[in-house]
């Protein structure tokens, strides 16, 4: 009879775990379908019925990663290519490394030299990559994901690639400098999350 009280309370345990494995997925799934909705709403460039050619993977969460944060102390401003004619000023502001889809990834972090006059975006960080997806599923020029100096903490930092969101180039040409992500973010790995390629054109 003991043995039997023990299996319920342990099936009891079990199944409370679950549950609020599920519950914090769930949460989880609905806070960055909010996001997205918003993110839609409240765009800039794409607008009125235009907006429901702006397409999203999945929310999936195993593309939300505890990335390790290594900071660059030495690092020089330089000139990042755009989509355009005027290039934009960054610096390295450090590497990324995270495991994804089995695969070690490093990416580098930088940081605008044009927003640190800001004291609305000072703490803005930039992260532009392309993947396998880019050109297929995604814009072939790549994707971006915002991020502040507050995000990192204890030398990790999230990256959530399901709020990776396209540059204004993808949506009209010949208006925007975009950055084009570096060599050293192209991503061989596919990110089946975040923003898809605009279906209008």
């Amino acid at each position: 009879m003991q043995n039997n009280l023990m299996k319920k309370i342990l099936l009891s345990q079990v199944w409370f775990f679950l549950s609020v494995a599920c519950y914090a997925q769930w949460s989880y799934k609905d806070s960055i379908q909010n996001y997205l909705k918003n993110y839609v709403d409240s765009h800039e460039v794409v607008k009125g019925e235009d907006r429901k050619h702006l397409h999203f993977f999945d929310v999936d969460p195993k593309y939300k990663v505890v990335a390790k944060f290594e900071k660059v102390e030495t690092a020089q401003w330089f000139e990042m290519p755009t989509s355009g004619k005027i290039k934009k000023v960054f610096r390295q502001y450090g590497v990324l490394s995270f495991t994804i889809n089995d695969t070690l990834v490093k990416m580098n972090l930088y940081q605008s030299q044009g927003l640190m006059g800001s004291d609305q975006y000072k703490n803005y960080l930039f992260l532009p990559f392309t993947d396998a997806t880019s050109g297929f599923e995604t814009y072939e020029s790549g994707r971006y994901i915002d991020l502040l100096t507050t995000d990192i903490k204890n030398g990790e930092v999230v990256v959530d690639f399901n709020k990776a969101y396209n540059p204004y180039c993808a949506y009209v040409s010949g208006v925007y400098n975009c950055p084009v992500p570096p060599k050293e973010n192209h991503l061989k790995v596919a990110i089946r999350a975040g923003e898809k390629s605009y279906s209008k054109h």
